[in-house]
């Protein structure tokens, strides 16, 4: 590899850094108003999705944006401010799930627009055939590391 070729990915990762920073910062506020971290409304989001069927830790953390190293704490934060709730399955005791509480639905749900507004005024300029080339481009980096 010559040093050109690798200061052209050095100035790509860090373009990436940038940006991600820079598109994160509006979520980091309006989370914030909630009292939530990006990784608890991560949480909220996935347990939505569950339709109140419960996930075990392992399930939650596998569908996670970012990696949380402990999660069982996270839901312990989450458990305490009554946003979900964990129970053990009846078929085998070992097995803990938590679920989506109300008050954790009322939470995710006062976000959904603001997320969505979000979404546009940080994105929506660039057009869907430039989102989509760049969704591809970023899906091939990611399977490059896989």
């Amino acid at each position: 590899m010559s040093l050109r070729a690798g200061l052209r990915e050095e100035a790509v990762l860090l373009d990436l850094v940038r940006t991600v920073d820079l598109l994160s910062r509006p979520f980091v506020q309006l989370f914030k108003a909630e009292g939530l971290s990006g990784t608890q409304y991560n949480v909220l989001r996935i347990l939505r999705g569950a339709r109140g069927a419960g996930l075990t830790c392992g399930e939650i953390a596998g569908r996670m944006l970012t990696r949380d190293p402990d999660i069982t704490r996270l839901l312990d934060r989450m458990e305490q401010r009554g946003l979900v709730a964990r129970s053990r399955e009846e078929r085998d005791r070992r097995v803990v799930l938590t679920r989506i509480t109300e008050n954790g639905l009322e939470v995710v749900g006062r976000l959904d627009e603001p997320v969505r507004e979000a979404h546009r005024k940080l994105l929506g300029h660039m057009g869907a055939e430039r989102l989509a080339a760049l969704s591809e481009l970023l899906s091939a980096c990611r399977e490059g590391l896989n």
